[in-house]
């Protein structure tokens, strides 16, 4: 077969269990694609062939015993840089990273892969910590989309997002503080889920706080809906961790949308949108109508919280970062070293204002949502911009990608389950994302709703040309 790098989680597993293929061939498979196209993408910190290799002959002589360890057996996997994963440097997209140090511990996510015998290809790109919301770093260079290689991927899993799409690995890890799981979805046309905070358990936890999920990056619904099952259960690192609710998410996916009610809200009240996500976005939530959902053009009646999310993230940064060295301040991502000058002057007063108007904007939601199963939005209001650039058209470096992402914090905010699924492509053949943001805990529903629509449409079949 020729295409085994394309085939989703889901099918490769039937695959070894009628023993069609082994997870060897697939996994030399997914190296060969990361061969031929990484040195354009610049999707990979670090490619580990040989352990990914003695992982699939491990997984191999398992399923050939009919004796795999756990449902992503064999599966080609890739990790955001910003994960730990024992006997590899997370390096976090930063030169102030010291990579000899003992490496001999697995962040929640990556343990739970690993004990249910993932083979680990290798570390996906980053920026910086993942403060922003596309992928360029000190330490790795530009992150390039697969479907225009001039454009960005987006961020921070931008590394992640771009090799889905290129057909690198069926899955992928990411994080998502402020939309990083969800933006990069949005603009290379995959599916992308932000869990319920707590959901999937993390650790260390992020220095950014209490706004950061880590989450599932794949082709397919059902493939995130395949490693929840494994990234979800528990973790007693994590102190913040919902506890397990026995949750099965491939269980009765197919049961749709019919009777959901659904909120769209095009523009949160507030966004400008380009008129072709808009009209992408507007066909997509006519598809949940037709399948059944009640749909109510409504806006949760928030201001933007824009201004709360800077205070909480530039403090973040200020924690993280506040107290290096000058020489190695010097190393940092300049737009990076100027978030953090500016949250200096950040006050105690300032701080817990934001902290008050978060709490506020929770409430709110909580009490918006008792009236809906959904609310849906777009993904991003533009396409993806050109690769390199904090911004679209912006001159300065001071943060000004929240501007162009004001559909994915206010849900970090929140910290409800909020999914990107692909929605289609614009006439320069860019992807749009349809976001789906469920009530707090709910996240089967988020998954039930893309899964539906993501089966009404083909978007999720397409391939970027020359991949």
């Amino acid at each position: 077969m020729t295409d085994l790098h394309w085939k989703s989680a889901a099918k490769l597993v039937k695959g070894y269990a009628k023993k069609k293929f082994s997870p060897v061939e697939v996994t030399q498979a997914c190296l060969a694609q990361i061969e031929r196209h990484d040195k354009q993408l610049n999707a990979m910190v670090a490619v580990h062939a040989e352990e990914a290799l003695a992982q699939a002959r491990a997984s191999e002589a398992r399923w050939m015993k009919g004796t795999p360890q756990g449902p992503v057996d064999g599966v080609p996997t890739l990790i955001k840089d910003l994960l730990l994963v024992r006997g590899w440097p997370t390096l976090r997209g930063s030169l102030t990273v010291d990579r000899n140090q003992a490496w001999d511990q697995d962040a929640p996510s990556v343990a739970r892969l690993r004990e249910c015998g993932a083979v680990f290809l290798g570390a996906a790109t980053t920026p910086e910590f993942g403060w922003k919301g596309v992928t360029d770093s000190p330490l790795t260079g530009i992150t390039r989309n697969p479907w225009d290689v001039t454009k960005t991927p987006g961020g921070s899993s931008g590394g992640s997002s771009a090799a889905a799409a290129a057909g690198y690995a069926p899955l992928t890890l990411g994080t998502d503080g402020g939309g990083s799981i969800r933006i990069p979805a949005g603009f290379t046309g995959i599916f992308g889920l932000k869990p319920s905070f707590g959901r999937v358990p993390a650790y260390p936890l992020s220095p950014f706080g209490t706004v950061a999920h880590v989450g599932p990056m794949t082709r397919t619904v059902e493939d995130a809906c395949l490693m929840m099952n494994v990234i979800a259960q528990p973790d007693a690192r994590d102190w913040t961790s919902l506890p397990p609710d026995g949750t099965d998410y491939t269980a009765k996916l197919g049961k749709g949308v019919k009777g959901l009610k659904i909120a769209f809200s095009p523009t949160l009240g507030y966004v400008d949108v380009d008129p072709e996500i808009a009209q992408l976005v507007q066909d997509a939530v006519r598809v949940l109508e037709e399948l059944g959902a009640e749909v109510e053009e409504v806006d949760p009646g928030f201001a933007d919280p824009a201004a709360c999310f800077r205070t909480l993230w530039w403090s973040g940064a200020r924690a993280l970062l506040g107290k290096l060295p000058e020489e190695k301040k010097a190393l940092l991502d300049p737009a990076l070293a100027d978030v953090v000058a500016q949250s200096m002057a950040i006050s105690l007063d300032e701080y817990q204002d934001a902290v008050k108007a978060r709490g506020a904007l929770g409430s709110q939601m909580r009490q918006f949502m008792e009236g809906f199963d959904l609310l849906v939005t777009p993904t991003l209001p533009i396409p993806a911009f050109e690769a390199g650039r904090l911004a679209p058209a912006a001159p300065d470096n001071t943060g000004k990608w929240v501007n162009w992402t004001p559909f994915s914090y206010p849900f970090n905010l929140t910290q409800q389950p909020a999914a990107s699924v692909p929605c289609g492509f614009t006439a320069t053949g860019l992807p749009a994302g349809l976001h789906l943001v469920g009530r707090m805990f709910d996240d089967r529903t988020v998954l039930d709703a893309a899964h539906a629509y993501e089966h009404a449409t083909a978007w999720h079949k397409a391939r970027p040309p020359g991949y």
